[in-house]
């Protein structure tokens, strides 16, 4: 049936490797999941598709985030690429930390989450309970300011993702209070590639692979992404798609 609703209209059925759990409707104080149904999504920099399901997490009635083909490839990178101890600011939906405990070569992924109310809705959904039994070990949520929290054991990668708009002024510095605290031996964090062409242009660089890698260099963060294959064409996809004229002052870093 889903298959027939994408074909008529043009477009193809979301598919992802992820793991995507399954949700139901929930409140805790003013967080609530609510599931849309038969809806048209666009990607991050993939096509716009069709999914039947759409989880969405909302405060106080406005969307804070949503299980969307634009959601899941904005984290694609960081997960493809990650290993060792993973450290996630921000549990939003939970699906990025059960998809990394997922991971053959992650050991350790350790959440942290500010709001106790999302926390309280997260215990009473149990997600993770979905994850085989190997995962589910890997993982431990903790509450704490992304800001403040400093890591008790060593990290391999932070994937901050604590912003509500996919761009917003200073969140390469917030990254950086972050990592100050961690020192994590690399760092994804969600809106990197638009981050990334934000500060090449106000350095007057190319959104070619030399010119990311310069990019990259300038801002001093041992940011992951340029391994990954296609990575200079994904970047420049979302900044067209994405920037909507949103750059940085060309005196920027």
């Amino acid at each position: 049936m889903h298959g027939n609703w994408a074909e008529a209209l043009g477009v193809p059925s979301f598919e992802t490797r992820w793991f995507l759990p399954r949700y139901q409707p929930i409140r805790s104080g003013d967080w609530e999941i609510q599931i849309g149904r038969n809806i048209l999504a666009q990607g991050y920099w993939g096509p716009t598709s069709f999914m039947a399901e759409v989880p969405v997490l909302l405060r106080a009635g406005e969307t804070w985030m949503s299980i969307t083909p634009l959601e899941i490839e904005s984290q694609t990178i960081g997960l493809a690429l990650a290993h060792g101890h993973v450290v996630i600011m921000g549990l939003g939906m939970g699906w990025a930390a059960g998809a990394a405990a997922l991971h053959e070569k992650v050991t350790q992924v350790t959440v942290i989450e500010r709001d106790p109310e999302v926390l309280a809705l997260h215990r009473e959904l149990d997600l993770f309970g979905q994850l085989p039994d190997a995962a589910r070990a890997k993982l431990r949520v903790l509450q704490g300011d992304a800001l403040e929290w400093r890591a008790d054991t060593p990290v391999d990668l932070l994937m901050p993702d604590i912003w509500l708009p996919l761009i917003s002024d200073g969140r390469v510095e917030e990254v950086r209070r972050m990592q100050a605290n961690v020192q994590a031996g690399a760092i994804y964090f969600w809106g990197q590639e638009l981050e990334i062409a934000r500060h090449a242009r106000a350095a007057g660089l190319a959104l070619d692979a030399a010119g990311i890698m310069a990019t990259i260099a300038r801002v001093g963060l041992p940011l992951i992404g340029p391994g990954y294959p296609g990575h200079a064409a994904i970047v420049d996809a979302v900044a067209r798609r994405w920037m909507r004229e949103r750059w940085l002052p060309t005196t920027t870093i």
